[in-house]
């Protein structure tokens, strides 16, 4: 996370700068960024970024970190759209993302993250809603799901749901955009096999 000399930086040096990394990460995956093409976006000399963060992949993992906190928010407003309906506000959810990344083309942030992505990744998309990491955040969602709906017991069995559910989300999103599905072929896809978790299996 960034380093406390980031957040006394003024709002509208702050902004540069995180415009200046978000654009690079869109560009390419966290790997291949450059540290020389964020400071000369941003307009910064070369020491100056190591005032703000460690390295590239501190810098990273706090936009991520950003991205999640907003996607958490996203998901409790879908969830109070639809009554409480977690099947309908994750696949508004998906099919936000679907849209956002058609707009935005290649150099797309949210893409890069998913094609290049690995479990530290993923996790970091996920903590908002998973359990773990803070409880109070998935005890916004699950007081928000309306568990008549749902043929199970408790909030545990509830986070083993969102566990599968999450799971098949992401496998969509990487599938779709790594293969450029339609955005129609990819609801198709998305929703056949979210019916599947809703019917159930036996």
């Amino acid at each position: 996370m960034p380093k406390p000399t980031f957040y006394n930086l003024n709002e509208e040096k702050r902004e540069k700068l995180i415009e200046a990394a978000k654009e690079e990460f869109s560009r390419v995956s966290l790997y291949e960024a450059s540290i020389s093409n964020i400071l000369k976006k941003a307009c910064i000399p070369r020491g100056s970024f190591y005032q703000y963060f460690e390295d590239k992949e501190d810098a990273f993992f706090y936009l991520l970190n950003e991205h999640a906190k907003d996607q958490h928010e996203n998901f409790l407003q879908r969830l109070k759209d639809h009554e409480g309906n977690m099947f309908k506000a994750m696949e508004d959810l998906f099919q936000s993302a679907l849209h956002h990344s058609q707009k935005e083309g290649q150099n797309n942030y949210l893409r890069n993250v998913l094609l290049n992505k690995n479990y530290k990744i993923e996790k970091e998309v996920t903590r908002y809603i998973r359990k773990g990491s803070d409880d109070s955040r998935f005890t916004q969602v699950s007081e928000l799901v309306d568990m008549d709906r749902l043929n199970i017991k408790d909030t545990e069995q509830l986070y083993h749901v969102f566990e599968i559910v999450i799971a098949i989300t992401f496998h969509n999103l990487v599938q779709c955009l790594s293969n450029d599905y339609t955005i129609d072929e990819a609801m198709s896809k998305y929703k056949k096999e979210i019916t599947i978790i809703q019917t159930g299996l036996h």
